[in-house]
């Protein structure tokens, strides 16, 4: 019997749900052919050797790639979804939603745009609610049962910056929000090259400080940011930011008049995280405001 691909051998012996699946795990260097890695889908696999996936959670492969962002991003953000209730906007196929299940989230609420799309694996959990043909825009802590502890958002061909509004509503008290930015979806098509990758360093620091801008002016605050261990679509590098809602409901009588605007601090937190050795930059301009394109939240 010939050698099979190994990213055959991944999709039949069920280590992955595709080839396609298979490639990626290949890709992220999990693939093991007799216990060495292998980095080819094509590397042949003979007749009798043993064919794994390094780091495998609970035995189960994640529900997406989108995962193993999350899950770094959680470990280097310090953000522990054990006990709370969740929220996961844009949840597609579920990668958020199965890191947050499998860290202990008391419930994770899954909304998105389209429908039928989460991972086998998860539709029926115990402690997951459903929310699809969902749009995050308009929805209030009152349509999913109450408002969330915890707020993770992977959004495509949208700017976070145009729900922020809506995901402070769904936010408890001092609520955690955890949002992977895409600059691709954040600069704005006049800063978009035609490749649709954002390779200028300062542009993807605007696009983060863009978000968190945002955040700042919907009454949270910016906490930390972390560049995701993965890239994006096309090589586009992603970050997460992470900002906290209010504890307190802001005194009317008591706000400061004005736009407010990051400080100079968190600024250099951002560009710490998008550009570790860029030098000190120009201070903070509002980006332009993207315009939408043919999938909202």
């Amino acid at each position: 019997m010939s050698a099979r691909r190994l990213d055959l051998a991944l999709a039949e012996e069920g280590l992955a749900r595709s080839r396609t699946h298979a490639q990626r795990i290949i890709a992220e260097g999990r693939a093991r052919v007799d216990g060495a890695p292998a980095l080819k889908p094509s590397h042949p696999v003979p007749e009798g050797a043993a064919v794994e996936v390094a780091d495998v959670p609970d035995g189960i492969e994640y529900a997406s790639r989108a995962a193993h962002k999350l899950a770094g991003a959680l470990e280097r953000l310090g953000v522990d979804p054990e006990g709370k209730r969740c929220l996961d906007a844009g949840a597609s196929s579920g990668g958020f939603t199965d890191v947050l299940l499998r860290r202990g989230a008391a419930r994770v609420i899954a909304v998105d745009i389209g429908r039928d799309q989460l991972a086998a694996h998860l539709r029926g959990h115990e402690r997951l609610q459903i929310h699809d043909n969902t749009s995050i825009r308009g929805l209030r802590a009152q349509d999913v049962g109450g408002a969330a502890d915890l707020i993770t958002a992977d959004l495509s061909f949208i700017s976070l910056r145009t729900v922020l509004g809506d995901l402070a509503a769904l936010s408890a008290p001092g609520a955690d929000l955890v949002l992977m930015v895409k600059p691709q979806f954040e600069v704005g098509k006049a800063a978009l090259p035609r490749t649709g990758v954002v390779s200028e360093p300062r542009e993807r620091i605007r696009a983060v400080a863009g978000v968190a801008q945002a955040g700042l002016e919907c009454g949270m605050s910016l906490l930390g940011v972390a560049q995701s261990d993965l890239p994006g679509q096309d090589g586009n590098l992603e970050y997460f930011v992470h900002l906290r809602a209010p504890r307190e409901t802001p005194d009317a009588a008591s706000a400061v008049p004005g736009e407010p605007v990051l400080e100079r601090s968190a600024y250099d937190m951002i560009e710490r995280a998008v550009s570790p050795l860029s030098t000190p930059s120009a201070p903070l301009r509002r980006a332009p405001e993207p315009t939408e394109g043919s999938r909202s939240a």
